[in-house]
């Protein structure tokens, strides 16, 4: 799995959120404050047998009542520890959208 199969995958999943209303991703912000939770979260086994986990978040941009965020990242396992020994670990890809009041997207 090479980063642009990486990148595809993910884009393929993010894409269902924006068909998505601002009304109910303002919702799944207030469900996933309060249960402490992600927006969605996947795994997979891709064509090569890489095993992967995506895990998708939405909040506000910058204010409650505000621009939503909704972000998502893709690891491969196993997964790189940041700087090589940290116990850290770092996506192998992420991508975003934000989503105005109105339901347009911003920057696009």
């Amino acid at each position: 799995m090479n980063t642009e199969q990486k990148r595809r995958l993910l884009a393929q999943h993010l894409a269902r959120f924006r068909t998505w209303t601002y009304d109910a991703l303002v919702h799944e912000i207030e469900r996933t404050e309060r249960e402490h939770d992600s927006l969605h979260h996947a795994e997979g086994v891709f064509e090569d047998g890489t095993e992967y986990q995506m895990e998708f978040n939405v909040f506000w941009d910058d204010r409650p009542g505000g621009d939503v965020r909704v972000c998502g990242d893709l690891c491969a396992e196993p997964q790189r520890r940041l700087l090589g020994f940290l116990p850290v670990y770092t996506p192998d890809v992420t991508d975003s959208f934000i989503m105005a009041p109105d339901g347009t997207f911003v920057g696009e």
